[in-house]
């Protein structure tokens, strides 16, 4: 049987890219296509709740509260997928493609198994899942018609996490592009089709999300089985070593507890605004929704930059490791700061959108939206810090600053502002929590600078020696 392997060339041309393209230009070229996928992802999350609230304030915050739904399969994938990122973005800098091959494998496989127990968890205990994760007596019933077939995706959802993330720290951010992109054109075409051309309502929302993801998990395993990415994706590379296991593990729990926290502090919120009514629930979930622009765009170029960084950390190429993490540094927080004044100024506009003729609903959403994007650059900035504790190996820092925003910074505020200022207190909480994350991401910030210097004169050492 003839074996088909990746064309040298191809191969050199992806290595020439990360070592000694401009860095101006290939954090960029890394980025583009990454923050068009969250942004199209973006635009069918904001989709399902936007023709769901054509069904009522009731059906929306069922949406709102089943987006921790997402974050629990995402915890599920992006623990592997983030870790074998920045293990394959080092080790293919070392040269060590068959290691990154093995990594990838063994991500995939254990993502696979961990979103299927996640899908036979949540179908069997489906009705208190959907109470834990918040949703009140009067959106429960849309709760679960809405969970049912998401779950059903669980398996395809959590492996797709683990492919995307292999498919950048390769240099192939344009496949991985393709594959979530794809999915998210068609889920908003499917949505209104679904929703009211079948009349499945709040349930057909959940069924063009979970065909979007098998859509998509079948265009992003496609370059892995025709063998025309880097990697190859075998059961025969399943290596269940604990080099492989520690290293991912250890560099991609940072991204497991941020999801985990996230989901925590989702139902925390959703449990306070639900109390007090649905109309508040509804408005923080839509800004959520809403905030996913900038925050994928955000998410989009600290994904661009941290393969960069890593592969010339593995590579020993210390001075563009630096040169990546100034530009990535200014261009995160100009950008942060460009788009909160656009989104802040047009917030009432946006939300009147899903609000409909809710004042309530109207004002929270708008008060939320404006909060974070005064709060938008150091979000950004402190992203930038973060992705590169994750692309070179600092664990500790990664976990830390991952944590932080909707963890260390923001779960012991959350109550006490909340019974303070009641709405306008939920209103604000994620804002307030984006600030005090400096608190971790600026003496993090000095100990990774101080070591990539302390790395680069050693090495100019024993060159002079």
């Amino acid at each position: 049987m003839t074996v088909f392997k990746p064309k040298p060339a191809n191969q050199q041309n992806r290595k020439e890219l990360m070592l000694n393209e401009p860095i101006s230009r290939v954090i960029p070229k890394m980025a583009i296509p990454t923050i068009v996928a969250f942004l199209i992802n973006s635009i069918y999350s904001l989709a399902d709740t936007y023709f769901v609230s054509s069904l009522g304030t009731n059906a929306t915050a069922a949406v709102s509260v089943n987006a921790s739904l997402d974050q629990l399969i995402m915890m599920a994938g992006s623990m592997l997928a983030m870790g074998a990122n920045s293990y394959i973005a080092r080790l293919l800098g070392r040269g060590e493609d068959h290691k990154a091959s093995q990594v990838l494998s063994t991500a995939f496989f254990l993502a696979a198994s961990l979103g299927a127990a996640l899908m036979v968890l949540g179908i069997t205990f489906m009705t208190p899942m959907v109470r834990l994760l918040g949703a009140t007596p009067t959106c429960e019933q849309y709760s679960i018609q809405y969970a049912t077939y998401v779950l059903l995706a669980a398996p395809f959802m959590a492996s797709n996490f683990v492919m995307n993330q292999c498919l950048r720290s390769e240099g192939s951010a344009t496949l991985s592009m393709v594959g979530m992109g794809f999915g998210g054109i068609l889920n908003v075409v499917l949505d209104p089709i679904f929703i009211f051309g079948l009349n499945m309502g709040v349930a057909g929302a959940s069924a063009a999300t979970a065909i979007s993801k098998l859509v998509s998990f079948s265009i992003l395993i496609f370059p892995y089985i025709t063998r025309r990415s880097l990697l190859h994706l075998s059961i025969r590379n399943f290596h269940f070593s604990k080099d492989i296991i520690f290293t991912v593990v250890s560099v991609g729990s940072s991204s497991m507890f941020r999801s985990g926290l996230a989901v925590v502090s989702a139902i925390l919120l959703n449990d306070i605004a639900g109390n007090i009514s649905d109309s508040v629930l509804a408005g923080i979930g839509v800004c959520t929704k809403i905030m996913m622009f900038p925050f994928g765009i955000i998410l989009g170029f600290g994904n661009g930059f941290q393969p960069v960084a890593g592969f010339n950390w593995g590579a020993k190429r210390y001075d563009r490791v630096r040169e990546s993490y100034r530009f990535s540094s200014l261009v995160a927080a100009l950008g942060g700061l460009v788009m909160g004044f656009l989104i802040a100024l047009f917030a009432d506009d946006i939300i009147l959108l899903f609000a409909g003729s809710d004042p309530e609903m109207h004002r929270i959403g708008a008060l939320s939206i404006r909060l974070q994007c005064i709060a938008l650059p150091i979000h950004a900035w402190v992203a930038i810090v973060n992705m590169l504790c994750v692309g070179l190996g600092n664990a500790k820092g990664a976990f830390l600053l991952a944590t932080a925003r909707q963890g260390s910074c923001f779960i012991p505020i959350l109550y006490p502002i909340a019974y303070f200022f009641h709405a306008n207190g939920v209103a604000s909480v994620q804002a307030l929590a984006d600030v005090l994350s400096l608190v971790f991401a600026i003496p993090i910030a000095i100990v990774m600078t101080r070591r990539i210097r302390q790395a680069q004169e050693s090495q100019l050492s024993t060159q002079s020696a």
